[in-house]
């Protein structure tokens, strides 16, 4: 069965390169770019890729949804920028895409952290949907952590791993934290939300106990605890702006 390969992308030149490369065993890849200015769509076209645009940024949910409707083929496999197919993968998506039964899959995704793979810290094994038939799914409309919704068909995991080169360096990380702490804290308080500080100090300290303790964080070293402060932040940080908000719309 042919199998499409969907990419969202913004000003992605540090990594669309890597990324398209290791579809090869793909039968078409949508990138859909949302007003990049370094080169990213040139560099999409000249390695195969079918690019196309759009003139907004509505989310990541929206836009995925947007990208899927340009897949031609049955099966669908949704891949970020920065995630790589190994040939191990590759062979694995190829042998159940031939089968052709009606399931879904999960794929396992390890995530390098300025140059260290992660193996615990709740981030490993971080399963994600991302095959499946293209008729039977679709994303969920969140402006950020987007996840794909079934409407038919049961679920099953693949066993080798998506390569994740998310954050190569602190600065990566921080401007995620940024962004996505921002979109999350508006789309809850159009939700009609509120939070308080205290609610935001017990996120950080939970998510770092969590993820540095019951997660095994501590395994993984001097970077397992930079990432498990991360993580605390990112929780405390996406609660505030929830709090200030709430704070800006009381006065």
């Amino acid at each position: 069965m042919p199998l499409s390969v969907i990419v969202i992308t913004h000003n992605e030149s540090a990594n669309i390169r890597d990324c398209l490369l290791s579809l090869g065993f793909a039968d078409e890849v949508v990138v859909l770019d949302s007003g990049s200015t370094d080169g990213t769509p040139d560099m999409a076209r000249d390695l195969g890729a079918v690019v196309h645009f759009s003139s907004d940024w509505p989310g990541f949910g929206p836009q995925k949804n947007r990208a899927l409707q340009l897949a031609r083929f049955p099966w669908v496999l949704s891949l970020d920028a920065d995630e790589r197919v190994s040939p191990e993968l590759a062979l694995q998506i190829q042998r159940v895409v031939a089968e052709d039964a009606d399931v879904a899959y999960e794929i396992p995704r390890l995530t390098q952290f300025c140059g260290r793979w992660i193996h615990h810290c709740g981030w490993t094994p971080d399963y994600v949907l991302r095959l499946f038939k293209r008729d039977a799914a679709r994303f969920s409309e969140d402006l950020v952590h987007e996840r794909v919704l079934l409407a038919q068909g049961a679920t099953a995991r693949l066993s080798v791993p998506i390569l994740h080169y998310s954050y190569p360096t602190p600065a990566h990380y921080w401007r995620k934290l940024e962004q996505y702490s921002q979109a999350w804290a508006e789309q809850r308080f159009a939700r009609g939300e509120n939070t308080s500080m205290l609610r935001a100090g017990l996120a950080g300290v939970v998510a770092f106990l969590r993820s540095y303790v019951l997660r095994l964080g501590f395994l993984d070293g001097a970077m397992g605890f930079a990432v498990c402060t991360m993580q605390a932040q990112a929780a405390f940080g996406k609660y505030f702006a929830l709090y200030c908000l709430n704070q800006k719309n009381d006065s």
